[in-house]
């Protein structure tokens, strides 16, 4: 009959002789063609609240036909004409064929009159090319459009079914399985296909027709017996027939598939915001827990009793901040943009702001944060205390042992020189001798008195500064002190017994005497001066070392009047020598009133002079470590005095640009990047002046007059730098973000930045509450000082501000000037998308949820919406719409 042709070439109008063969090989055909388009005509008219009784009759005025155009077309077309003539009804009829031609339709052998004559034949052609051209045409299924793409659609439909084979539009439709296996394929609990015979068509036609009638909206085209007791269906009635079932199935497809897409979209977001939320209460409890872990090890002040233990707590504490605070510190910078991340995706989605669990708000974090920088604060400082006070004690007990050992070596033995008898039997002159001989021990013992009381001094010294071994010091010292005390008295008791015995000897050698009052305080010239040669020292600049060695230089300008003094005592000596040689005095070649003895002079001496260039080299080993000292002063100097300024400088560029209008957000974020990537480059100069700064603690370097900043400053500053860049960075992203999800242009972003801007005066990047007010006052906001004006202001910062931490961030001021234009899901447009996957029922299925729903996002529904409890219930029917409103933080899941 050409229909294909006529698809195919666009040319849905078949010459008038092809009706008329039509017609003349089987008039069965008219009457199929009369009854189908009729009720297709009246199933789109009826829209319009009319329908047609006889197709050739009822569309020759042209107003029926004109409406059916505009009901399937959806467009209007040119005004009617109102008259009754024959004029009237032709402009009617060609205004309708006029509007078919502007659909790319060519029409042939058909004319207004024609229509208005009631030509049944032309009246029917007129009709089918209007129903190929406005329900087949538009049908396309695999590349193929049409009549053989409806043809492949049922062809795909009816596949899986046993005795049906869709061939063409006419035999392969008369058992009725056909039209059966269309609905069930679609809605199988309209038919029970399994109970159709194909040796009943009757009953399978009239199953379908009635169904789809009564289900599917779909009226009846066609008789089941015309179908049966024909040799061949009329093919443009089957057609016209079965595209209505296309148009059933496939819209109610699209509407399907369109909320079904709409639950995967809004389900999508949950997810992933859940993800988020997860993954910020976990990255929130990990930080927490070790700044909980670190806090009391950094206020532990017990000291330790070692120089090597104190030392070893400084090396943990530079391996804390070098390896493991670093860590913690990006990950507390991370979870602050993770945090506003999340917020602004809930915004964008228009969820209800993320409320972190008690204890873990970002406030929290900070707080916490504060606990463990306050706890770190003065931590270094105590520990370098701490050594420097370690290396003053060991000095001290090592003093303390040098001097106490020195004067143990000389009390040896007194306390029993002092308790002798030898008086009692002496000669006159002998205890003349002893006499003299026990004032010049009273002599030595006075000068003896200094040393005792810096024992005592160093040993109290040593106390107050706590030093760990105070108890053998103080025993030690005690000792020392009893001894002393004793030897006193010892003196003092053989001075009486000696002085009862002076006044029964009267011979005293001067000479003797002399030599021993001279030798004795140069005897302990030479003991101190051997003492101080052998004395340690511990200075920390240039200037300490250059006192000690000045103090040297002098001593060692004494030395030619010490010779002298050495040479007049050992004079002394020899002259008594020679009056005992001359006048043969029995004196046993001995000083009665010393023990000190020239021999003994000359080995101190000789001891003293060898002394001396080894004080010189200590001294000068000691000048170049000073030198050294200051040459790592000036270098840490020199570095911090760069690295100081460039940090401030850095900190205020970012915020500069980070406030500024230049250029679009993405220049903007490409500027920060860049600024970014220039900081991270600069590490390596940090890394350096930590170098330096352990150098200069390893060397016990405890001040710097080079630089005003420490090592303490560079590090807070670069945390500082650090943190701001990447802070800096997440905010413009987040403002790309809200811009594209709410359709800002980049000139409304400059207006909004210009406002934000403009109240912002403190040039904080935040707006306060008063500023903030200010500038929506500015922008027309009706939020004056009575009651209902600070209602309304109370409201706008309870959704600006939804944590009350007192200040408006630009994120969340672009936020609130987008969000009313903003094109976001609802609630009730989820339930309503849900409504559809279930079947128009006030409750959906396991099963619907797994058909309609990808697998992860139907388990994620089955898991947490609550059993339907309607009349209308059935077992393990689910609650979608307390569901839907859950989503947006109505109520509780």
């Amino acid at each position: 009959n050409g229909t294909g042709r006529a698809a195919e070439t666009n040319d849905y109008m078949q010459p008038e002789e092809d009706w008329d063969r039509d017609l003349l090989l089987d008039p069965a055909w008219e009457k199929q063609q009369r009854k189908t388009f009729t009720a297709w005509c009246n199933s789109h008219l009826r829209k319009a609240g009319t329908q047609i009784e006889n197709i050739e009759e009822d569309f020759r005025d042209g107003l029926k036909l004109m409406l059916l155009l505009e009901v399937i077309s959806g467009e209007r077309l040119a005004k009617p004409e109102r008259g009754k003539m024959r004029v009237h009804k032709i402009s009617n009829v060609n205004k309708a064929l006029d509007f078919i031609a502007s659909k790319g339709v060519k029409l042939v052998s058909i004319g207004a009159e024609e229509i208005v004559d009631g030509n049944v034949k032309m009246t029917l052609g007129m009709i089918w090319t209007i129903i190929l051209r406005f329900a087949i045409q538009d049908i396309s299924v695999e590349e193929t459009s049409a009549k053989e793409g409806l043809l492949l659609w049922c062809q795909r439909k009816t596949a899986p079914y046993k005795n049906v084979n869709i061939q063409n539009f006419h035999i392969s439709w008369k058992d009725g399985l056909g039209f059966c296996a269309l609905i069930h394929r679609h809605r199988p609990e309209l038919i029970d296909y399994g109970k159709l015979r194909k040796d009943d068509p009757l009953t399978n036609l009239n199953t379908a027709f009635d169904v789809a009638e009564k289900y599917l909206d779909i009226p009846k085209m066609l008789d089941a017996e015309d179908i049966i007791g024909t040799l061949r269906p009329d093919e443009k009635a089957i057609m016209t027939y079965v595209s209505c079932y296309y148009h059933a199935f496939s819209g109610a497809q699209k509407v399907r598939l369109y909320s079904a897409n709409r639950i995967c979209k809004v389900l999508a977001v949950n997810q992933e915001n859940e993800q988020l939320m997860e993954d910020y209460e976990k990255l929130a409890s990990d930080l927490l827990e070790w700044i909980r872990r670190t806090i009391p090890w950094l206020e532990n002040r017990a000291p330790e009793n070692t120089m090597q233990a104190m030392q070893q707590k400084l090396e943990d504490f530079r391996d804390y901040r070098r390896l493991h605070k670093p860590p913690k510190v990006q990950e507390k910078c991370q979870l602050e943009i993770n945090f506003n991340t999340l917020q602004t995706k809930l915004r964008l989605s228009n969820r209800p702001a993320f409320m972190p669990s008690e204890g873990k708000m970002v406030s929290d974090i900070n707080n916490a944060w504060g606990g463990l920088e306050q706890a770190e604060k003065g931590y270094e400082e105590w520990l370098l205390n701490e050594i420097r006070r370690l290396e003053r004690l060991d000095h001290l007990a090592e003093k303390f042992r040098q001097k106490a050992s020195i004067h143990e070596s000389w009390t040896d033995g007194k306390e029993a020189m002092l308790q002798q008898k030898d008086y009692e039997t002496a000669t006159l002159s002998e205890i003349k001798a002893l006499l003299k001989k026990h004032e010049a021990f009273e002599s030595d013992l006075a000068a003896h008195q200094d040393r005792v009381e810096q024992i005592a001094a160093i040993a109290q010294e040593l106390n107050e500064l706590d030093y760990y071994d105070s108890p053998s010091v103080n025993a030690r010292c005690q000792k020392i002190c009893d001894q002393w005390d004793n030897l006193g008295a010892l003196t003092q008791k053989r001075r009486e017994a000696l002085e009862r015995t002076e006044k029964l000897l009267e011979t005293i050698d001067q000479l003797y005497l002399e030599y021993a009052k001279r030798a004795a305080p140069f005897n302990n010239w030479m003991e101190g001066a051997m003492e101080d040669l052998q004395d340690t020292f511990i200075v920390h600049t240039i200037e300490e070392i250059q006192g000690l060695t000045t103090a040297h230089e002098q001593f060692k300008a004494t030395l030619p009047d010490a010779d002298k003094e050495r040479q007049a005592i050992l004079g002394i000596h020899n002259e008594v020598s020679k009056i005992v040689q001359t006048y043969h005095v029995n004196m046993a070649g001995t000083n009665p009133y010393t023990t000190i003895t020239p021999l003994e002079i000359n080995g101190k001496w000789e001891h003293v002079r060898q002394l001396v260039p080894r004080r010189d080299q200590a001294l000068m080993e000691e000048h170049a470590r000073q030198q050294q000292n200051e040459r790592l002063r000036k270098q840490f100097g020199a570095q911090a005095n760069v690295i100081g300024p460039w940090i401030q400088t850095k900190m205020e560029e970012i915020g500069r640009i980070s406030i500024e209008m230049h250029g679009t957000l993405e220049d903007q974020l490409n500027h920060l990047r860049q600024y970014e990537k220039s900081i991270v480059n600069y590490k390596p100069k940090i890394d350096q002046l930590e170098g330096d700064h352990q150098l200069i603690q390893e060397a016990l370097i405890f001040d710097n007059k080079h630089t005003n900043y420490t090592m303490e400053h560079i590090r807070v500053g670069w945390e500082q730098l650090l943190t701001t860049i990447a802070r800096t960075i997440n905010e413009v992203e987040n403002q790309i973000l809200t811009r594209d999800a709410k359709g800002i242009s980049q000139e409304q972003m400059n207006e909004f930045r210009a406002s934000f801007n403009h109240f912002d005066r403190d040039h904080s990047g935040t707006l306060g509450p008063e500023e903030f007010k200010a500038c929506l006052i500015s922008l027309g906001y009706d939020i004056g000082n009575d009651a209902q004006g600070e209602a309304e202001f109370a409201r706008i910062m309870s959704i600006v501000d939804p944590n009350r931490l007192g200040v408006v961030t630009f994120q969340a001021f672009i936020d609130f000037m987008s969000r009313e234009t903003a094109d976001t899901d609802t609630a009730d447009q989820v339930m309503a998308s849900f409504k559809i996957l279930a079947g128009d029922k006030n409750y959906i299925t396991v099963d619907e949820l797994r058909r309609e729903l990808p697998p992860d996002q139907a388990e994620y529904c089955i898991a947490r919406m609550a059993p339907y409890t309607g009349r209308d219930a059935v077992p393990g029917a689910l609650d979608y719409m307390s569901f839907s409103t859950a989503l947006y933080g109505e109520s509780d899941l």
